[in-house]
């Protein structure tokens, strides 16, 4: 009899709450239902079969403490039974304390759960392969690095690579144009876009690399991309097949080789030195290469321009051996020391180059925009692969970046963080150079937003686990190179997200782990 009125009582409040979900629709979000199989052919009762649905569903994790589960009156419109066998397991699930419900915030799944000993996730738990050991995968998979050396590295702060200067986004002026977009949105905007990017964007694009950069290009050539990495993921899928040979700089952009090495092609590394990547020994070692990646405006890691002589030659041996070049211009926006070094696409009079270029470097990371420029002939093979990819980019924040570039703001941006780079980047060859000396070989210092210093003697993959515990995030020069018989040592410091003041003890730290003191 207590039970019962126990149950009573708990329908009573279910009642009230599922009335007050329809009701107060506005303030109570509707929670989301798990998969519950519901067989109206079983024996079992229908509540009980609800009711061991969403225990199971909490036991296994799927449902997490706190989550909300939808009213009763919503989970029998959806599970396409009466609601009374609803309102039977959620007086079921209460009274266990599987579910908690209050006035005003819905029914939620328990925070204190009574099958706390049971392991969450347990059906998530790998079944091991026929024979025993790792299941299998596609091999080019199985080939590529886990990417820990960049990405395990990921604090904001002091010499940690691919961050900007955060603080000195003009964001007054971006949330400007992100209300502005998002106030005018409508239904015609909810579509797919163009699979090449926003018509207004890339013609805004095109202008601006005309201008700053010297490229020949149109509108029509554009393709907006989710970054440099999705960008040279196309143009491998468009330019390569598997099996073909690839010119790669050594050392050189890890993420860029991978792209390769998972669509099968074969690296040969190509040594780089002061002027870039030497292209007579490119061709001693491999002359019918198919194509040629290269960083020619700030090579990374090491950051040499590449020689007007070496340009040369890299697009004479394309023309002659109907050879292609991907330049990834990752960075070129920031140079400190002489004239911005013309584009490889600008000199380029056979359309040999597919040019690459991000929007993360000169704005910010979680914007996920960049641009590829192919060559006319190409832009509906490329427009192809994209349709095959991911169909088309998002659309809000090209709308916004369209304005951004047109109304002057992209380019004064550029110019600001151009100053600000500049001074950080000499305050940090001063402090390396004074405590450091003669320890460590400075490279690429003359552009860009990092330099990399070569040491000898030293496991800089343990060193920069060392300077991970006092806040220094160092990438290891190591693995960025294919082979690791010419692997040199050191590290790649980034100077876009330290402030100038915190440079100086910045450098001490490093020199103190250094020295092993």
């Amino acid at each position: 009899m207590r039970q019962n009125m126990v149950l009573f009582n708990i329908h009573l409040k279910l009642n009230s709450y599922s009335h007050y979900d329809c009701t107060q629709m506005k303030r109570v979000a509707s929670g989301i239902s798990p998969v519950i199989a519901i067989d109206k052919r079983k024996r079992q009762f229908l509540y009980k079969q609800v009711y061991e649905s969403y225990r199971q569903a909490i036991v296994e994790g799927r449902l997490a403490p706190g989550q909300r589960v939808p009213s009763t009156r919503v989970a029998a419109m959806e599970l396409g039974i009466s609601r009374i066998p609803v309102l039977d397991a959620y007086a079921q699930l209460l009274a266990e304390g599987y579910f908690e419900s209050r006035v005003g915030s819905g029914t939620v799944v328990s925070r204190s759960l009574p099958d706390r000993a049971i392991p969450l996730r347990a059906a998530s738990a790998p079944s091991p392969s026929a024979s025993g050991g790792r299941r299998p995968v596609a091999k080019r998979c199985s080939a590529l690095p886990s990417g820990g050396d960049l990405y395990r590295r990921r604090g904001r702060g002091a010499f940690a690579v691919g961050q900007v200067a955060f603080d000195h986004f003009p964001f007054q002026v971006w949330n400007r144009l992100v209300t502005r977009y998002s106030r005018r949105m409508r239904a015609g905007g909810l579509d797919y876009g163009d699979a090449m990017g926003l018509p207004d964007l890339r013609d805004a694009i095109a202008s601006h690399l005309r201008t700053a950069r010297g490229l020949h290009c149109q509108a029509e050539q554009i393709l907006v991309v989710s970054g440099s990495q999705q960008g040279l993921e196309l143009a491998c899928r468009v330019l390569l097949d598997a099996g073909d040979r690839v010119w790669m700089e050594e050392p050189g952009y890890s993420f860029a080789r991978s792209v390769f090495t998972s669509n099968d092609c074969r690296i040969v590394p190509v040594p780089v030195d002061s002027e870039g990547l030497d292209v007579a020994s490119g061709i001693r070692q491999c002359r019918r290469a198919r194509a040629a990646v290269v960083t020619p405006s700030h090579q990374y890691p090491l950051g040499a321009t590449m020689s007007a002589s070496r340009r040369l030659q890299l697009l004479d041996w394309a023309a002659k051996n109907e050879a292609w070049i991907i330049e990834d211009d990752y960075d070129s926006e920031h140079r400190y020391e002489g004239l911005p070094a013309t584009s490889l696409q600008g000199m380029d009079r056979n359309s040999r180059v597919v040019y690459v270029g991000t929007l993360s470097k000169v704005l910010f990371p979680s914007l996920r925009l960049g641009y590829v420029v192919a060559p006319l002939d190409l832009v509906e093979r490329f427009r192809a692969v994209r349709l095959a990819m991911d169909i088309c980019p998002p659309t809000l924040f090209q709308n916004v970046l369209a304005d951004f570039i047109r109304e002057g703001h992209f380019s004064r941006h550029i110019r600001r963080m151009r100053t600000l780079y500049a001074e950080r980047r000499s305050v940090l060859i001063e402090s390396l150079r004074r405590e450091l000396g003669s320890v460590a070989e400075l490279s690429g210092g003359q552009a860009g937003m990092h330099l990399a210093i070569l040491m000898n003697g030293i496991d800089d993959r343990v060193t920069a686990d060392r300077a991970e515990r006092v806040r220094l995030w160092l990438t290891p020069l190591s693995p960025a190179y294919h082979r690791s018989e010419n692997a040199r040592t050191g590290f790649i410091l980034g100077l876009g997200s330290v402030p100038v003041q915190d440079i100086p003890d910045a450098v001490r730290k490093l020199g103190t782990i250094l020295h092993g003191k």
